[in-house]
């Protein structure tokens, strides 16, 4: 099982985040892959990939292809203007939603033309995934793109409404031609409720590259922000999206009474927020706004005692901050939203945990890290967590998508 693969990541133009970074490393596991980015790729992930040796293709292969990718642009720019125009509270729910739901049927389509350019360009992978795949239509994207595959599905971003549940019961016949992989069981659970019929597997996205934090590393981010070796520093990383608990951490500065560096690094930030911890006084702020290259976000990990993820309580999709501490080797200071997580991390001293919307709690946390830093976890931080190595994950990928391929030559 050395074959390449077919690799679809339509959120390959993005830099950074783990997406990418999978992306990469399945790539360096299995050369000659074939990587298929509908919006093109960041700059720092073409270089990477070419010396992988992937074959990248950023156009549609072939007429159907460019059509299915045509009508996904014009979806998608029908539902940008839908938002605008039904954002305000004033319209309808049932309006409000109806933008959200034409994206789905965007990416739907999206998923289709590269799908089309995978059965064209190599006919022979061992495996066909699309690695950051929609919510919905799973089986539509089977049959409009010709070409069965396995799809990690992350977390349900909209839900279907009357509309686009037909189509998915239109499309059913084609589910019989995708596995779905749900990242952690709290995903797999949601999504066996909405679509019984689609068969589906568990199993971690992000992958362990082997490539720990270095001393040089450590050293480097305290010096570029500044930090003191022998001051405490932790790292918030990430956008602020709406199952991040800003608000928490945000109580949870303002009750610090010993000094604290936060490096805070990611899109989108919000400048009132950080205004606010600037003026706290036992708190110094460093802050890397915007999506940053790979090289820069080793830094911020690397200037930090430990990395701090606070999420709502019940959110169960995997955590990249998390997988990423692990395989950098950096301790944790993690909320308890997730109890199958809170259960592998318990009784290791290099991850602290708090009760979930607790500020007291997390300002308990950040204490004792401030007045004794956690030493970094050991080489089987990242299999504890529920990582894989790339070579791992590709096998698993090849052996998964094997009975896909017997049904097709049984048709």
């Amino acid at each position: 099982m050395t074959g390449p693969l077919v690799l679809i990541e339509p959120y390959a133009n993005r830099l950074g985040g783990h997406h990418q970074r999978t992306l990469v490393a399945l790539a360096q596991a299995r050369p000659d892959s074939l990587v298929i980015a509908p919006r093109g790729l960041a700059r720092d992930a073409v270089g990477a990939l070419c010396e992988a040796g992937a074959r990248l293709a950023t156009v549609p292969a072939g007429r159907r292809a460019a059509v299915l990718l045509a009508a996904a642009r014009l979806a998608s720019g029908l539902s940008a203007a839908g938002q605008r125009v039904f954002r305000s509270r004033r319209w309808p729910r049932r309006l409000r939603r109806l933008p959200h739901q034409i994206t789905l049927i965007a990416r739907c389509l999206t998923e289709a033309s590269a799908l089309r350019s995978a059965r064209r360009l190599e006919s022979g992978a061992d495996a066909v995934v699309i690695l950051t795949a929609s919510e919905a239509l799973h089986g539509a994207a089977a049959l409009l793109g010709g070409q069965p595959h396995l799809r990690f599905v992350h977390e349900a971003v909209t839900t279907e409404d009357a509309i686009v549940r037909l189509l998915g019961r239109l499309a059913r016949f084609g589910e019989q031609r995708v596995i779905a992989v749900y990242p952690t069981h709290a995903v797999g659970d949601q999504f066996a409720a909405a679509f019984p019929h689609l068969p589906a597997v568990v199993r971690a996205f992000a992958v362990d590259d082997g490539r720990r934090l270095t001393d040089a590393e450590r050293d480097g981010g305290r010096t570029a922000f500044g930090i003191p070796a022998a001051e405490a520093a932790v790292c918030l990383v990430g956008g602020w999206w709406p199952y991040k608990d800003i608000d928490v951490i945000d109580a949870a500065l303002a009750r610090l009474k010993e000094p604290l560096h936060l490096v805070v690094a990611g899109d989108p930030l919000d400048e009132a927020v950080l205004e606010r911890w600037r003026a706290l006084p036992h708190l110094r702020l460093h802050t890397v706004p915007g999506p940053v290259a790979e090289s820069v976000m080793r830094l911020v990990y690397g200037a930090a005692d430990a990395s701090l993820v606070a999420r709502r309580p019940a959110v169960g999709k995997e955590s990249g901050l998390v997988m990423d501490a692990a395989r950098l080797g950096v301790p944790l200071i993690v909320s308890d939203h997730d109890p199958a997580l809170v259960g592998r991390l318990h009784g290791r001293p290099w991850a602290l945990t708090f009760t979930a919307g607790d500020p007291d709690g997390l300002a308990a946390a950040l204490h004792a890290v401030i007045r004794q830093p956690p030493k970094p976890p050991g080489s089987e931080a990242p299999g504890l967590v529920g990582m894989w190595t790339a070579e791992e994950q590709a096998d698993f990928l090849t052996r998964t998508f094997t009975p896909l391929t017997a049904k097709e030559s049984r048709c």
